[in-house]
């Protein structure tokens, strides 16, 4: 029928035919729609249908970088300070002994093993001291575990070095990818001054020791420095290319409330921080140095997974360190959240870098 037929017809008539019209022609609409094709005839005004607003595509970029935005980051690599305590009393000391507690051994291979399954690489023990507990059996067991049962691709170690005996090696070495032992100076009385003195031992006596003991059992050698008021213009590069450890790491001094400053920390670390500028000159004064690996308090602050004794991740965004649960009642994509982690820094850091040594390629 003609649209202009409808005007012969009575009212109640003409508006029962414009209904059936509007029924046909909607049905005609929506067939249509699927294959985008014109209707054959213009539509009165009183028949504007709103286009549905078109659906986001699964696979949009938009929706990508949302999920990405709200996906929790990948444990890389993880700073796990099983303990607290410790036998050196360094005065900048910023994960101090503030409890005795160690996890027993299956609950923290438990949590390693959760680590590995949310794609952890690397694994680093720390402390406190990892040696004092069970005279380093403890972390020996946690060492062969990740390496043999986990299979990570590296496994690594920092410690003050003074309770390392070649047995260890002997049992342990194979399962090690890195040793870090710190040092902050080539000079014993600045080693005694920092906290790092112990009677009649000497620090970097010892560290020559480790240092061989790492040649003779395919371990590689790392140092880590604190870099504060008390060594800050020394000159160590003689003494590093010695050694010739596979990275110097340098850290500028950080100060972490509750820890090493506020009114409820253990230690007061204020006289050893230095400025941006000081940490710079030593930083150029060892800018020779191949293996130098410096971090900044800017740096270093949001771009470590540390989790604590508890298994709870530390989150240092505040300046101080806000535990979330623990991995172990939480599971690691639901802790890892609250751990302040920065990815983006952590690689533009250098993070990530040649960890096995299966991969180094070292003149032993």
């Amino acid at each position: 029928m003609h649209l202009g037929a409808l005007g012969h017809l009575p009212l109640a008539l003409a508006r029962a035919v414009l209904a059936a019209l509007r029924g046909r022609l909607s049905a005609l609409c929506w067939s249509l729609a699927p294959f985008s094709l014109p209707l054959p005839l213009p539509l009165p005004g009183w028949w504007r249908v709103s286009a549905p607003s078109p659906a986001v595509p699964v696979g949009s970029r938009r929706e990508r970088e949302r999920e990405r935005d709200d996906a929790s980051p990948t444990p890389t690599s993880v700073n796990y300070h099983f303990t607290r305590q410790c036998n050196y009393k360094c005065g900048f000391c910023f994960h101090t002994a503030k409890t005795s507690f160690v996890l027993p051994l299956e609950e923290a291979k438990r949590g390693l093993a959760m680590l590995k399954e949310a794609g952890m690489e690397k694994i680093n023990f720390s402390g406190g001291e990892p040696f004092l507990q069970d005279r380093g059996e403890f972390v020996g067991e946690l060492v062969q575990f990740c390496k043999q049962d986990l299979k990570l691709p590296s496994v690594s170690i920092v410690s003050n070095g003074s309770l390392i005996r070649e047995r260890w090696f002997k049992k342990y070495g194979e399962y090690l990818d890195i040793l870090a032992i710190s040092c902050d100076s080539f000079e014993e009385d600045v080693n005694v001054l920092i906290g790092r003195g112990q009677g009649k031992k000497n620090h970097v006596e010892n560290l020559h020791k480790l240092r061989q003991w790492c040649r003779e059992y395919a371990v590689a050698f790392k140092i880590n420095s604190v870099i504060n008021r008390f060594n800050v213009e020394e000159d160590m590069n003689e003494q590093i290319k010695a050694l010739n450890p596979v990275r110097w790491k340098v850290f500028q001094c950080l100060l972490i409330e509750g820890e090493n400053s506020g009114e409820d920390a253990l230690r007061q670390a204020e006289k050893f921080v230095i400025s941006d500028e000081d940490f710079e000159r030593f930083l150029d004064r060892h800018k020779d140095v191949s293996c130098l690996v410096p971090e900044s308090n800017q740096k270093m602050r949001d771009s470590y997974l540390i989790l604590d004794e508890y298994m709870r991740f530390l989150n240092c965004r505040n300046g101080r360190k806000e535990p979330s649960k623990s991995i172990l009642d939480i599971g690691v994509e639901a802790a890892i959240k609250f751990s302040g982690f920065d990815e983006k820094m952590f690689l533009k850091r250098g993070g990530k870098y040649v960890w096995s040594k299966a991969d180094m390629k070292l003149d032993w």
